[in-house]
């Protein structure tokens, strides 16, 4: 099942979600922080890219609620690997 898509038009590769997740991984629980590095260099494909950055993009920004919708998001791609 590919992820569903935000809307966004670019093409974020693997070195932008690596940098952003650089920038979010201290706003993030640490079971998930500490699980992405190894996700991500599994082959991703471009969609599972960009719907990673979208996840991590202005996570520490996003609200309790928002931030729980996405930490159930991450779990569930990461089980799926």
């Amino acid at each position: 099942m590919e992820p569903k898509t935000t809307g966004c038009s670019i093409d974020h590769s693997l070195e932008d979600v690596r940098n952003k997740l650089g920038a979010i991984e201290p706003h993030l629980p640490t079971d998930i922080a500490s699980s992405l590095p190894e996700y991500l260099e599994n082959g991703r494909t471009q969609a599972e890219l960009n719907h990673v950055f979208h996840l991590l993009k202005k996570y520490d920004l996003a609200d309790d609620t928002e931030r729980a919708r996405r930490n159930e998001e991450f779990a569930r791609l990461l089980q799926k690997d």
